[in-house]
């Protein structure tokens, strides 16, 4: 019933910026909080950021003060820009949705910082 779809993933060297994006459809509200999570070679996946309905954010240690997200309640779209990307950055980057019984997860959008 609900559906996440990223954008924005691509490929940039160390310093540089992107910005990733995900709308969501389908049998969901405008309060749902949404986030992104992030899986590496050799890695689980780990917390990025997440937003509530109302614009409260958390981030991890790793990419506070360098990633900022945000979100368009009216559009149910989230984004994430990414500054200052380091090597370490590199991963498949996936929106997520918490509903009151489960997640909803994205396909997920590679990113890769180069030295």
């Amino acid at each position: 019933q609900v559906q996440l779809v990223e954008s924005g993933g691509g490929w940039v060297h160390t310093g540089g910026s992107l910005r990733l994006s995900c709308a969501a459809s389908g049998s969901i509200f405008s309060f749902n909080p949404l986030g992104w999570y992030r899986l590496a070679p050799g890695n689980e996946r780990e917390f990025v950021a997440t937003i509530t309905s109302g614009g409260s954010t958390n981030y991890a240690d790793s990419v506070k003060g360098r990633f900022t997200i945000s979100r368009d309640n009216a559009k149910n779209t989230v984004v994430l820009q990414m500054n200052s990307l380091k090597p370490e950055d590199t991963a498949v980057y996936y929106c997520n949705l918490r509903a009151r019984f489960r997640d909803y997860w994205g396909q997920g959008t590679q990113v890769t910082v180069s030295s």
